[in-house]
């Protein structure tokens, strides 16, 4: 389907006011308008195209995205509130509760403060810790709001409310609200009014005692900066984003989720499309990419799935929360103290995971698992790291372990590997379904990337690239063989032969650093044009690297090699003439499919991004 605009189900309600249909254009037969359901597959009020088709009759799976296909039912609803009087102070239930007690799911959302008069505010959990009785008790006296959080609001707040959140809209308030798709609400107090009819509204005060979190709520508002403009909330069924548009905003393709953008100030374009205050639109998403254009504030709604991705190291533990975009929320990182132990190990990295989700306000619920990068020898599919020097570790069930401490589905490969995955899901290789990359550092790594899967050998024990010879009888490797990759294209091996470059010429104009202890993986290549001895030790580098390339590209045949580590910072100077050896000695030269060779361009990040795709399609 194509970009679309959608017309809402109105909704009547005692205390609603005219501001939807005066300020917000909104077209029905109604005096006044409590709510306006913009986005919405619900019975009680499902949202319409322009040719009065039901938006969830016409939406295709491939249009609503892959994100929704876990959900037994679309996730999400949309509404515009405009609170003329006060609204019932109501709690809604987990869905736990939900499907046990109501055939339903429950309904956790969050409110954009469109508008507010001044001093208008909203009843937002308890001022402390309650107890049952207390509770009861205020209920029955009348005295409940005395107990709660009254927020004075203004326009551009935005205040998260979980399932189990007892709370109120307050007289004079507009609101974006995007919730659950549910329709479940406990009334707890409605302030004795009666509707239309003299009758008093029902509540539901004996079920709402059973799912109200009596705990005291404190209100932690969230703002994460994206691409894609600032993030306000997130949880499994939706993610906010607050954008503001002044001028022109490029929404990209995105096939994983729908976009729902609700205006609630200004006017502009979607596309060729007008768009103003009050109008909502649905991007499909398998749309092209979406031009917004004007000075207009828009909430858009998406689907998002997130992974915490971590990077295990020798001495420290990075982490992060990812989305499916390849978008890093927040991160953090916590010292190994791989000496004291594998148990250790794993309670740090569990306490790392459950600060990173305290960060981005998430729960155990609102993330697929948790993927991790590991040095060694890992049995990916056991979760077991076999053997790790870096870590004293032998046979260690480290995925298992995690599992348990953090309640999360735990998936780890060996670090090298997984750098490359985050460079072909996010990186310089995304375009490529098919990557080999080559990290040259202290080691050389490797991985291997074919059809967007890793190929990691028997019990994951291969795609050791830098254990390949390309020197017979030649230089000792650490791996106790000689003649191996990483004892040629290392930077620890390009340091090596500068340092015997410099000693066996002491007129070199290398000693100009001063001493041998100067010496880095830069030394050779800024001398390269004045120095014939680093003229040396470069092109023997850049000949070893290339042979041990071309040996991958022969083998595998990747529609691209990258580059990764320190040395690359050198660009072209090493990729030139690594790429015309590499080129001379392919397999069938020019007649066959070509291998550029590329530098890779996630950084540090690419372990993290890597890891946290072991868990994605």
């Amino acid at each position: 389907m194509e970009i679309s605009k959608l017309y809402p189900e109105c909704k009547y309600a005692i205390w609603g006011g005219t501001r939807l249909l005066q300020k917000f254009n909104k077209s029905t037969s109604l005096t006044t308008v409590a709510e306006s359901w913009e986005l919405s597959f619900h019975k009680d009020g499902p949202t319409k195209l322009e040719d009065g088709r039901l938006l969830k009759d016409v939406a295709s799976s491939i249009d609503l995205g892959k994100n929704c296909d876990g959900f037994p039912f679309f996730p999400v609803l949309v509404k515009l509130i405009d609170a003329k009087d006060d609204l019932s102070v109501q709690v809604h239930p987990s869905d736990t509760y939900a499907l046990e007690n109501e055939n339903s799911f429950g309904k956790t959302e969050t409110w954009y403060i469109v508008d507010a008069d001044e001093g208008s505010g909203i009843y937002l959990g308890f001022k402390r810790d309650v107890s049952q009785e207390e509770y009861e008790r205020a209920i029955a006296n009348n005295t409940l709001t005395e107990l709660l959080n009254f927020f004075e609001v203004k326009s551009g707040e935005c205040y998260f409310i979980p399932s189990g959140t007892i709370h109120a809209i307050g007289k004079g308030c507009m609101i974006c609200e995007i919730q659950q798709n549910s329709n479940l609400t406990y009334r707890v107090y409605d302030y004795g009014r009666k509707d239309k009819n003299g009758q008093t509204r029902e509540l539901h005060v004996e079920k709402a005692l059973k799912v109200t979190n009596l705990q005291k709520y404190v209100h932690a508002p969230m703002l994460l900066p994206s691409k894609q403009g600032d993030i306000i909330a997130i949880n499994k069924y939706f993610t906010v984003r607050s954008i503001p548009v002044n001028g022109e905003t490029t929404l990209p393709f995105d096939g994983n989720s729908f976009r729902a953008i609700t205006c609630v100030k200004g006017n502009g374009y979607i596309n060729e499309q007008k768009i103003q205050t009050g109008d909502s639109y649905f991007i499909p998403a398998n749309a092209n990419k979406s031009t917004l254009k004007g000075d207009m504030q828009i909430i858009m709604t998406e689907i998002r799935k997130y992974y915490v991705g971590i990077d295990l190291g020798g001495t420290f533990i990075k982490g992060g929360i990812v989305d499916d975009l390849g978008n890093i929320l927040v991160s953090d990182k916590t010292p190994t103290e791989s000496d004291k132990g594998g148990e250790q190990v794993v309670a740090n990295i569990a306490s790392l995971v459950n600060s990173l989700l305290e960060k981005a306000r998430l729960t155990t619920e609102d993330v697929v698992g948790v993927g991790m990068g590991s040095p060694g020898m890992i049995d990916s599919q056991e979760g077991v790291v076999i053997y790790s020097n870096n870590l004293c570790w032998e046979h260690f069930n480290v995925a298992d372990m995690l599992s348990l401490k953090v309640g999360l589905p735990v998936k780890v490969a060996n670090d090298a590997n997984v750098a490359a995955l985050g460079e072909v899901k996010f990186g310089a290789a995304k375009a490529y379904n098919s990557a080999i990359m080559i990290t040259l550092g202290t080691g050389v790594g490797g991985g291997i990337v074919v059809d967007g899967k890793l190929i990691e050998g028997n019990k994951g024990a291969g795609a050791e690239l830098g254990h390949c010879v390309i020197v017979a009888d030649g230089e000792p490797c650490t791996c106790g063989r000689k003649g191996c990759l990483e004892a040629y294209a290392s930077a620890t091996a390009l340091i090596r032969e500068t340092k015997r470059a410099m000693q066996a010429n002491k007129n070199s104009k290398m000693w100009e650093i001063g001493s041998l202890d100067e010496v880095t993986g830069k030394t050779a290549f800024d001398y390269y044009d004045v120095d014939n001895d680093a003229k040396t030790v470069v092109d023997n580098y850049v000949k070893h690297l290339a042979f041990g390339l071309t040996n991958f590209a022969n083998i595998f045949r990747p529609e691209v090699i990258l580059l990764g580590g320190g040395v690359c910072a050198q660009g072209e100077t090493l990729l030139r003439p690594v790429q015309a050896i590499l080129d001379r000695d392919l397999f069938a030269g020019k007649k066959g499919p070509q291998v550029p060779v590329i530098i890779a361009e996630l950084g540090n990040s690419a372990g993290l991004l890597g890891a946290a795709a072991l868990l994605m399609d």
